[in-house]
């Protein structure tokens, strides 16, 4: 924030070093704020979704035959009812191929994969003809762990033919940087630790939802709560195989997010059913739909191998990473790129190998979570460089501050690094809880070429 005084013609900040207060935080605490759910609408029907028991099935037969008998169900949507059913939504970054139904067509491949959509006057009457509806299935053996998935013998679960993303012809994004092996015969010492997290659910206060309003000349307007409004709306038009003109989406307030409102759910099925009807459809996640079936951050697993040389250096680094995708891409391509990026961390590592699979398993598609794809692999690095720390000896800090990468280093995936700044924020860090560095860390600085002193 800058304020402009004629009479000096220079801006005068005003922000750092105050106390500002957000933008919209008199709107939150006084009810003012405006979500989608606060417009109302005559004649709003609503969507409810029939899922999915199994991990990994055939539909044989989907029955709607009582939920049609239900009191106030006006139509059950099917994959026949959606224009372009397969899509992905990292397609409009040139991203494919698109690799999940809209609404499953021959086979369910998670737990709480949407089958058909229950439109109806009102919300009970959509969940008692959700629950209506009756499917026969042959249950398929389910792939549940990302190491499995990846052995000669694991069932195939994706039409593409491979329980895994390709990128470029490769299994795996790669690095290939120095030669590991030649690293790991010269370390004096060799340390080799296994990694994981569990799936993490964002738990918006508000679910994901939208309500979508028919306009003249069969025009749709979107309130939504998504968090990318373009992209919702170019894949929305898509799906629907319409002119993105033909739409228009009112985002606005997001009652919590970090990633998780940015996968297209919703809105595609309010406007086929909003088309169908010519009347305002409303689609929320219930608390239970939001825990289950929307896109938490991926389960990871990472193996970490450590060379590293008498005086604390390390010279080789090799990792294998398993993004768990679940059973559909969404953004987890992009997030194991980025994890691969990231490699192998803020230090520099002469010789690095890595591996960084994106996995698919009958689980639950993950997606975007603040910072995905890094945020699992530091707390992996982190630990891995404590852990041999305690292992040499060595003051965490300063084995820090030995590996730091600085301006002018050739990182892994050969970037050039700058505004690097690592050595500092360790050193403020060291002089804000008095833990005492020896002169010859206290002079190191980011910006000093290694090897020109410090």
């Amino acid at each position: 924030m800058t304020e402009y005084f004629p009479d000096e013609h220079r801006p005068r900040f005003t922000v750092i070093g105050t106390p500002v207060q957000r933008s919209d935080a008199l709107g939150h605490v006084t009810g003012r704020t405006e979500f989608f759910e606060d417009r109302t609408f005559p004649d709003l029907a609503h969507i409810k979704i029939h899922r999915s028991v199994h991990h990994h099935a055939l539909l044989d037969d989907v029955d709607r035959s009582e939920a049609l008998r239900v009191p106030g169900v006006l139509r059950v949507i099917t994959h026949a009812d959606v224009p372009a059913n397969w899509y992905g939504v990292l397609r409009l970054i040139g991203i494919g191929p698109d690799d999940e139904p809209v609404l499953a067509e021959d086979r369910v491949r998670y737990a709480g994969e949407p089958i058909v959509a229950v439109v109806a006057d009102s919300e009970a009457a959509a969940i008692e003809g959700a629950s209506r509806v009756r499917v026969r299935y042959t249950e398929l053996p389910a792939v549940l762990d990302v190491e499995e998935a990846l052995s000669p013998d694991a069932p195939i679960i994706k039409r593409a033919g491979t329980n895994y993303f390709v990128y470029e012809g490769h299994h795996a994004r790669r690095i290939r940087f120095g030669d590991v092996e030649e690293g790991f015969a010269r370390a004096d010492h060799v340390f080799e630790w296994r990694y994981s997290s569990a799936p993490i659910e964002h738990a918006p206060t508000e679910t994901t939802g939208c309500i979508v309003v028919p306009q003249d000349r069969g025009r749709l307007l979107i309130h939504s709560n998504t968090q990318a409004a373009f992209f919702t709306l170019d894949n929305t038009a898509l799906i629907l195989d319409r002119p993105p003109t033909d739409l228009q989406v009112k985002g606005g307030t997001v009652g919590g997010g970090f990633g998780g409102k940015v996968d297209v759910m919703v809105e595609p099925l309010a406007c086929i059913a909003a088309t169908i009807t010519g009347r305002p459809v409303k689609f929320v996640y219930s608390r239970e739909e939001e825990m289950q079936v929307s896109s938490p951050r991926a389960a990871e697993r990472i193996y970490l191998k450590d060379g590293v040389l008498a005086d604390g250096r390390i010279i080789a680094r090799k990792i294998m990473l398993y993004v768990d995708a679940g059973a559909y891409a969404r953004h987890s391509p992009y997030g194991a790129t980025k994890a691969a990026a990231h490699l192998p961390g803020p230090y520099t590592i002469p010789n690095v190998y890595a591996d960084c699979h994106c996995v698919y398993t009958n689980r639950t598609p993950s997606s975007a979570m603040r910072g995905f794809g890094v945020t699992i692999a530091d707390f992996a690095i982190e630990s891995q460089m404590d852990r041999i720390a305690r292992a040499l000896g060595l003051d965490p800090l300063q084995f820090r501050l030995r590996n730091a990468y600085r301006d002018g280093d050739l990182k892994a995936h050969r970037k050039v690094a700058s505004g690097t700044a690592l050595i500092e924020v360790i050193q403020r860090a060291a002089a804000l809880v008095g833990h005492e560095l020896p002169e010859e860390y206290r002079a190191m600085s980011s910006s000093t070429p290694r090897g020109a002193g410090g």
